[in-house]
């Protein structure tokens, strides 16, 4: 698991997975979401601008898991 860190109080999903170079695009996530492939702390995410803090765990299912740390 990969650790990534931010250096505000929370983030978007959306905006961390692009911020950490996972996918390029907020149309990516969009479709990584409908098709049921991300958790945040093991619950499957619904929504593309869900607030992320440090310590969650973000994995998308046959691409990655990576822990939110501060910088």
């Amino acid at each position: 698991m990969e650790e990534i860190g931010i250096n505000t109080a929370t983030i978007q999903l959306d905006q961390f997975l692009k911020w950490a170079g996972i996918i390029e695009s907020g149309g990516q996530v969009k479709l990584l979401i409908e098709d049921g492939l991300v958790f945040i702390n093991g619950a499957q995410i619904h929504e593309r601008r869900k607030k992320i803090l440090p310590g969650d765990i973000i994995e998308i299912t046959d691409i990655g898991k990576w822990k939110v740390t501060t910088e």
